[in-house]
């Protein structure tokens, strides 16, 4: 079964910048829509942003709107969460995911990676 794997987590200061990956092996079509979701402990998982494959349209949470671009690069099945001025509230396991259309719900998507850990330090 084809898995999405994800990178880039780390431990950063309050007010850094960080860039995840996920790369989604196997077809990616232009219809599919591609998305990160985070967990922090205790919580929900929550969407953040998405991207449609084909037409490169993005969506985002209200919370990181002007801090965070999602982005993909088709030739090479990977997608990019670029987060600017990170909050402590921005700390969580963050997922790609990816479903046949856009949702904002994880029960959208129906392929997900393992998760790639972001710790933010104030």
């Amino acid at each position: 079964q084809v898995q999405l794997v994800e990178s880039g987590g780390r431990l950063v200061q309050a007010g850094s910048s960080l860039r995840l990956s996920c790369v989604a092996p196997g077809r990616t079509y232009s219809s599919h829509h591609m998305a990160w979701f985070r967990q922090a402990p205790g919580k929900e998982r929550e969407f953040v942003a998405a991207i449609r494959w084909g037409f490169g349209t993005t969506y985002y949470v209200d919370s990181v709107k002007g801090r965070f671009t999602v982005s993909r690069e088709q030739a090479k099945d990977t997608m990019y969460l670029q987060m600017t001025n990170l909050k402590s509230e921005d700390a969580a396991l963050y997922y790609c995911a990816r479903g046949n259309s856009y949702s904002r719900t994880p029960t959208g998507y129906l392929i997900w990676g393992q998760g790639t850990q972001v710790t933010v330090s104030s």
